[in-house]
């Protein structure tokens, strides 16, 4: 599925079953709830805390696609396209850090 597919899908679910879109505020808050929930679960699997056992139910994959989801929603609300924003960010980025990563050493192997 491409970016564009993706928005069109999430807004033609919102328009089917969701009624309407969530204020940009309040999707915003829930995309901030959405990755401190993709956080917590990273901290457990990756860092130095343990799983509590309301945790074992939550899956990675699952909570980065409500993140993804709630950021599409966003996206559709206030006109973004995100494969345009995407390829735009890759090139800022390419320009910008084209010899600076290379060039850490903190990234030597």
């Amino acid at each position: 599925m491409t970016l564009q597919e993706a928005q069109q899908q999430v807004d033609n679910w919102i328009k089917t079953h969701g009624v309407r879109y969530f204020s940009e505020l309040t999707n915003m808050a829930i995309l901030t709830e959405e990755v401190g929930e993709l956080a917590r679960i990273m901290a457990r699997t990756y860092g130095d805390q343990s799983f509590k056992q309301s945790d074992l139910s939550k899956n990675l994959a699952d909570e980065m696609a409500d993140v993804l989801w709630v950021l599409i929603c966003l996206a559709n609300q206030t006109g973004v396209d995100l494969t345009d924003a995407l390829q735009k960010n890759i090139a800022k980025k390419t320009e910008r850090d084209s010899e600076r990563h290379i060039n850490n050493k903190k990234l030597k192997r």
